[in-house]
């Protein structure tokens, strides 16, 4: 398996879902991991649970990331830790669904302070206190290849990410940090089957080359190696992990 030993990795948004399954894949490949999460602090406690009875090591912090201050206090919280940080993987997000006609202000402001300024607080911290060599992981969508109805503010805020990501990639480089995207495709959580019926998302399943949704850990394993060795000569990228869905 990959290993990411002595590696200090933080997951935003890591408490269920894709990120509690990339925080449990860091963890049994050698990473120590923080879990950050905005409001579900069982749910967080949970996954370091998890993490610690498999034999790894986690803690989880609080913090808003659409807040500069929270984000600049959860890398302190993380490296004051664990004695510093390698991995950044940019999971935290939102997503509304609802025509651009029908957006509001506050939807538009909403959703942007999370999946756009939540990944540029984050970032803006990663660059001076990411270690040398360290590797930076956004997520972006595969809605961003689509012409989909009602996802105009949830792809604006995803075409962001990949903007920011390759800007970034050139802006640390030369300290050998790796900055990529990953835009998944429909994908087994909590938040993803929400409000749909089983016809809707077999469908879904269906548009695929592979002929089946993904399942979390599909995704962690994309993340995985994005944070590894092997991606070493990766970056500026956005991978589309998403089964021959677009």
């Amino acid at each position: 398996m990959t290993s990411l030993k002595d590696k200090v990795a933080l997951i935003t948004g890591s408490s269920r879902g894709i990120g509690a399954e990339i925080a449990m894949t860091f963890a049994l490949a050698g990473a120590k991991v923080v879990i950050n999460y905005s409001g579900n602090k069982q749910a967080a406690d949970k996954v370091v649970a998890d993490i610690t009875n498999t034999g790894g090591v986690a803690i989880a912090i609080k913090a808003d990331v659409s807040s500069s201050a929270q984000v600049e206090a959860l890398f302190e919280s993380a490296i004051s830790h664990f004695g510093k940080l390698n991995i950044l993987v940019n999971n935290a997000g939102s997503i509304i669904y609802k025509t651009i006609e029908n957006t509001t202000d506050e939807d538009f402001d909403r959703i942007f302070s999370i999946n756009v300024k939540g990944t540029f607080n984050t970032l803006r911290q990663a660059a001076s206190r990411l270690e040398d060599g360290g590797r930076v992981i956004n997520f972006s969508s595969t809605t961003t290849r689509l012409l989909m109805p009602t996802y105009g503010a949830y792809c604006a805020t995803k075409g962001a990410v990949e903007q920011l990501t390759r800007v970034f990639s050139k802006e640390v480089g030369q300290r050998n940090i790796t900055v990529n995207s990953v835009s998944p495709g429909p994908t087994n959580t909590e938040l993803f089957k929400e409000g749909k019926s089983e016809e809707v998302i077999n469908r879904l399943a269906g548009m695929a080359a592979l002929g089946r949704i993904a399942e979390p850990t599909d995704i962690a394993r994309v993340v995985l190696f994005l944070a590894s060795e092997d991606a070493s000569w990766v970056t500026g990228q956005n991978i589309g992990a998403n089964g021959g869905f677009a």
